[in-house]
C-alpha cells in the first residue's frame, strides 16, 4: 500500500485529492491547520483506507519538522507528497498592496512548500524513489492584472518545481506540477476576506472547473507506470483561454 502526504487536505483541491486516494486503497496523511475539518474528513475516510492527520501550519518552519517527525511508524515512509497548501489574499496594485498579505501568500506558498518538501526529501533519498505533485497556478504561468505577489509566488513554484527534478533526478524521484486556472473552491472567498459576493462574482457566466477534476488529474499523474514523469499541466475551464482571457458571454 503506497502512503500520500496531502497539505491543505480540509477543504478544495487537498481535499478533493484525499477522497480520490482514498478510493484507490492509498494510505493517507492528512494535514491541515483546522483541527476539526480534518477529523471530520478521517472518519469519512476511514471507511476506505488508513488515515492519519497532522495538524499544523506549513508556513512555521518548527511546527512541519515536530509534526512529520511525529508520525506514527506504519505511515513513516512517504511514497507521494502533494504540496497542495496555498493562499492568495487581496488583488490590489503593487501600490497599494498590503504587506501583510505579501507575506503571508509567500510564506505559505513558497517557504511552505519547502519546509514541507525539505522534511519528505530525506525519506524518499533513502529508498531511491518518491512522487513529488507540486500545485501551481495557471498565474505561475502569466502574470495577470493586480496578481503581483500571488502570481510571483506561484512562478517560484515553477521555478522550485522544475528545480527539484534536477537536483532529485539521481534519487528516482518524480517530481510534476498541475497548474490549475479557475477554480471553484475557497480560494476566492479567502482572497476577498470572506466577502461572499465578490468570491461569487468570480465564476459568474461561466462554468469553473471543480476541485474533483484536479483531483482526478493528480491521480492520473501518480499513476502513471514508474518510468513514465509529466513534467507539469496547465489545466482550464473552456472559457479560459489563458491567466488574462475569459469568455463570460
Amino acid at each position: 500500500m503506497k502512503t500520500a502526504l496531502i497539505t491543505g487536505a480540509t477543504s478544495g483541491i487537498g481535499k478533493a485529492t484525499a477522497q480520490e486516494f482514498a478510493k484507490h486503497k492509498i494510505r493517507l496523511i492528512l494535514c491541515g491547520r483546522r483541527e476539526k475539518r480534518l477529523q471530520t474528513l478521517k472518519e469519512e475516510l476511514l471507511k476506505l483506507t488508513e488515515v492519519t492527520t497532522l495538524q499544523f501550519d506549513v508556513s512555521k518552519k518548527e511546527e512541519v519538522i515536530s509534526a512529520i517527525e511525529s508520525l506514527p511508524k506504519n505511515f513513516n515512509k512517504i511514497d507521494i507528497l502533494i504540496n497542495n497548501a496555498g493562499n492568495a489574499h487581496g488583488l490590489s496594485t503593487i501600490q497599494d498592496g498590503n504587506m501583510d498579505d505579501w507575506d503571508a501568500m509567500i510564506d505559505i506558498n513558497v517557504k511552505g512548500l519547502l519546509y514541507v518538501t525539505k522534511a519528505i526529501i530525506p525519506k524518499m533519498i533513502a529508498k531511491n524513489e518518491g512522487f513529488i505533485v507540486n500545485i501551481g497556478s495557471a498565474a505561475g504561468k502569466e502574470v495577470y492584472k493586480n496578481g503581483n505577489v500571488y502570481c510571483a509566488s506561484k512562478f517560484a513554484v515553477n521555478a522550485l518545481n522544475k528545480s527539484m527534478r534536477l537536483d532529485l533526478n539521481d534519487y528516482n524521484i518524480r517530481v510534476s506540477a498541475i497548474h490549475p486556472g479557475m477554480v471553484e473552491t475557497e480560494f476566492s472567498e479567502v482572497r476577498f476576506k470572506g466577502d461572499t459576493e465578490r468570491a461569487k462574482s468570480v465564476y459568474t457566466s461561466l462554468t469553473p472547473l471543480q476541485a474533483t477534476d484536479i483531483a482526478d488529474i493528480i491521480y492520473f499523474v501518480i499513476s502513471r507506470p514508474y518510468y513514465v514523469n509529466i513534467e507539469e499541466l496547465v489545466v482550464y475551464p473552456i472559457a479560459q483561454a489563458s491567466a488574462n482571457l475569459i469568455n463570460r458571454s
